[in-house]
């Protein structure tokens, strides 16, 4: 809801009006790239389950689904479980998840790891029909997770993988004398990449792990590993991309009577904004790395940014004379990749928290800031242009 807001804020307050014609010409592709952005980051689905929902129209699973015991298992991806002990040595599980052209994965831990566990993955094929299989989770590397391999002892053609209202449905029976593990990890895949032809896992996109009890229906999230460090690369870019560039390009724009406290401002709010950001996207390089965590969109947006912002210092250091015959041309290079570049970093902010599973607090905070600055530019370009 903030980038179409933060596009007409650049666009119609931020430039000055000499360069109106290509201005238009500018943030009309500035326009259209973000939206196509948005949309490709866009993971909301219309549909969705809660456990109220008693599943009565749910077609081909082997086993009734209007009895399970429920809960939410992964409340930011939509992920919700419903499970029973249905005989004496029977346990069945439902995993519901939205379908974005995906895989969906649930596994059972002893050692709350993932390597070394067993897990079913379920998918819809490109001949929509649904594919579930158990996989052994060898090894962190790729090859190492092993198709039709585990410890998991299941019902004979109980595992079956159905899609209803945008929504998968991944069912199985275990057959087992002691209760299944407690410890519940699950992940998802990367939206639009299926496993291939040899069922071959992609590298999942978000992970996670929780403790839970079957005869309450309790359960306990897991911390995230390396929270602080996660934590500390939103901020910095959140603080660094996100704001300071907005900053300091506002006080560039609205305080230019103030000469030459103007400069000065503006130069040291964006030199301390990519310092910032310099950190930021260093600690998310060693995150990408412990975490082995694929987040390549998410990365090739940082670095357009980081290249963005060294392109401005290069800019600074290069500046033209106020007189020079280049400066009109080096204002409209400064002003674009300036404009480009809190576009990108305000929607790599949202896009990096929706990948980071943070609580919506991180998502609203970051929003009302920007908020309040749009607010606040808003009411300066009016009382600037009321002085004309």
């Amino acid at each position: 809801m903030c980038f179409p807001i933060l596009v007409q804020l650049i666009s119609a307050q931020l430039f000055p009006s000499p360069y109106k014609k290509m201005k238009t010409k500018f943030f009309l592709f500035i326009f259209i790239l973000l939206i196509q952005l948005i949309s490709s980051f866009s993971c909301v689905n219309s549909q969705s389950d809660s456990c109220s929902n008693n599943l009565s129209n749910l077609k081909g699973i082997s086993f009734n689904t209007t009895s399970l015991s429920c809960f939410d298992l992964w409340t930011s991806r939509g992920y919700v479980l419903r499970y029973s002990k249905t005989g004496s040595d029977i346990w069945s599980f439902l995993l519901s998840a939205p379908n974005t052209k995906n895989y969906i994965a649930i596994g059972f831990s002893e050692r709350e790891k993932m390597i070394g566990s067993s897990s079913m993955v379920g998918w819809i094929g490109n001949n929509n029909i649904g594919i579930a299989k158990q996989y052994f989770l060898a090894e962190k590397r790729i090859n190492a997770v092993r198709p039709d391999q585990g410890n998991l002892t299941l019902v004979k053609n109980s595992e079956t993988v159905v899609t209803q209202n945008s929504r998968l449905y991944l069912a199985f029976q275990l057959k087992t004398a002691q209760q299944p593990s407690t410890n519940i990890i699950y992940s998802i895949g990367p939206d639009g990449l299926l496993p291939n032809s040899q069922f071959q896992l992609s590298q999942h996109l978000d992970q996670g792990n929780t403790l839970i009890n079957y005869q309450t229906g309790q359960a306990e999230v897991i911390s995230v590993p390396y929270t602080r460090l996660r934590r500390g690369h939103g901020s910095l870019n959140m603080i660094g991309w996100g704001l300071c560039l907005l900053i300091g390009a506002m006080v560039a724009r609205y305080l230019r009577e103030k000469d030459p406290l103007w400069f000065y401002l503006h130069a040291c709010i964006q030199v301390v904004g990519f310092i910032l950001g310099v950190f930021g996207i260093l600690t998310g390089l060693v995150l990408e790395d412990v975490l082995s965590a694929s987040v390549d969109r998410h990365k090739t947006i940082g670095i357009f940014v980081i290249i963005f912002g060294c392109l401005q210092v290069i800019a600074f250091l290069a500046r033209p004379k106020v007189d020079s015959k280049f400066r009109f041309y080096w204002n409209i290079y400064h002003w674009t990749v300036g404009r480009t570049m809190i576009i990108l970093a305000a929607a790599n902010v949202f896009y990096g928290l929706k990948l980071a599973d943070e609580h919506k607090g991180w998502t609203a905070g970051y929003a009302v800031a920007l908020s309040i600055l749009i607010v606040t530019a808003i009411g300066l370009e009016i009382r600037m242009r009321m002085r004309k």
